[in-house]
């Protein structure tokens, strides 16, 4: 008796099935002709494009195959990698300073750090590392010692002091600060200001507060521009070709000039900065997922969590279980 009426309280438990009926509204999805047709214009155009190219007799493939590995090259590749880790962790360090400057409520300071952004912002970059790399023909040397006097302390050969490499470091490292200064204070000014007035009435100085308590919580806006920044800055190491710093272009325009293989050693010179260029994209995406972890309930899934859960979908899930016959004890 006591399995009986489980089963029936079950039962009456248990929410009604309705029928479906004739009168019951069947969703259609909204058709779209022209998605699919513009999809297939476009599809055609890279298609064709792609098998212009590959079919292009004028374009030596031998060449670049030749050339993607050749020991000047992959040299070039090496300095490109230098030069753009150093100016962007110093450049990093200096926009810190700098947006703090700008933020300071010390009338010099504020003045200064915006004459610098106004100043280097305003000029072409180009222009900026010629200057720099001309520097010898302004100041024959350079000297440290007590200013208006001739009392020296130190001094040294501009031209063997300030070589082109270091040059050009100047000029990327500088011009990038005053650009990643500006993505430092906006980051800052998208800190609510009840931030900063509980710091101060916990007794925090205004340095401690500007380093442990505003700017981590400024990375969720500082890091993506700053990730397009450090890729402006790879690509902008071929401007140094102009004072012959032997980086990845430079070295691919002099190969090209010995065996006038133009349009190859720039398809080689493309290629290497297209791979860099997502190699880099790869930290700059988990650093935005860190930092943007309180600014979401759910973060987006990984690709590669993305690829585990496509295997995932296409594998054969477990089989159903026999079905069972409820028996009744009377």
């Amino acid at each position: 008796m006591t399995a009986t009426r489980g089963a029936d309280a079950r039962a009456s438990a248990a929410p009604p099935a309705f029928d479906a009926t004739e009168d019951d509204v069947v969703a259609i999805p909204l058709r779209r002709p022209w998605r699919v047709v513009g999809g297939a214009l476009v599809l055609v155009l890279v298609v064709s494009f792609a098998a212009s190219v590959l079919t292009n007799p004028n374009i030596d493939f031998q060449a670049i195959g030749a050339f993607v590995f050749d020991p000047r090259i992959l040299d070039g590749v090496g300095l490109t990698l230098l030069i753009t880790f150093i100016a962007m962790v110093v450049s990093t360090f200096l926009a810190i300073v700098v947006a703090g400057m700008r933020l300071s409520s010390n009338p010099v300071l504020v003045s200064v750090a915006w004459c610098y952004v106004w100043v280097f912002r305003g000029t072409p970059l180009l222009v900026q590392i010629v200057l720099w790399g001309y520097l010898g023909l302004l100041y024959e040397s350079l000297t440290i010692g007590i200013p208006f006097t001739d009392i020296a302390f130190w001094q040294a050969d501009t031209n063997a002091l300030i070589s082109a490499f270091t040059a050009g470091l100047l000029a990327l490292t500088l011009n990038q600060a005053a650009y990643s200064s500006e993505i430092v204070r906006a980051g800052m000014l998208s800190v609510d200001e009840g931030q900063r007035e509980a710091a101060a009435s916990l007794g925090m100085s205004p340095l401690y507060t500007f380093r442990r308590v505003l700017l981590p919580q400024a990375m969720r806006v500082i890091i993506p521009p700053m990730g397009n920044e450090t890729i402006s800055m790879l690509k902008n190491t071929s401007l140094l070709s102009v004072i012959a710093v032997l980086e990845l272009y430079t070295q691919a325009t002099v190969i090209s000039s010995q065996n006038l293989k133009q349009v190859e050693l720039l398809i080689v010179a493309s290629l290497w900065y297209l791979f860099l260029t997502s190699v880099l994209s790869i930290p700059q995406y988990y650093l935005e997922r860190r930092y943007g972890r309180g600014s979401s309930r759910s973060l987006p899934p990984t690709p590669i969590a993305r690829l585990r859960r496509a295997i995932d979908a296409r594998r054969p899930g477990p089989d159903p279980a026999p079905e069972t016959k409820e028996v009744r004890v009377v």
